[in-house]
């Protein structure tokens, strides 16, 4: 939400110590960009396209992208896509993937 007040970030600082907020501690932590590295042999990302046929006839497919090796899968492909057909491609998706890295450990 904008209320059109621009507000420094003394002043911001200033409110909150009134009160007995302390600032947030600087984090030490993993930056994203190396969380993503040290945790993409667990990570899936998913999603739907659509191809249009030759023969006017719209396909959806959902692919899955194994982030560690950058290998695209595509699990399923229909005309007519359903919350049941996603969630059943998506767990055995999941199996598989699990299936399959804990066999090349």
């Amino acid at each position: 939400m904008r209320l059109g007040f621009t507000v420094a970030p003394s002043t911001v600082w200033l409110l909150l110590d009134r009160v007995g907020i302390e600032p947030a501690p600087h984090r030490a932590g993993l930056t994203w960009r190396q969380f993503l590295s040290a945790q993409a042999e667990a990570i899936l990302a998913a999603d739907f396209l659509h191809v249009d046929t030759m023969l006017l006839k719209c396909l959806y497919l959902l692919f899955v992208v194994e982030l560690a090796i950058r290998r695209v899968h595509i699990p399923g492909v229909t005309a007519n896509p359903t919350g049941t057909w996603a969630s059943r491609l998506a767990t055995c998706s999941w199996i598989w993937q699990t299936a399959t890295s804990s066999s090349s450990s």
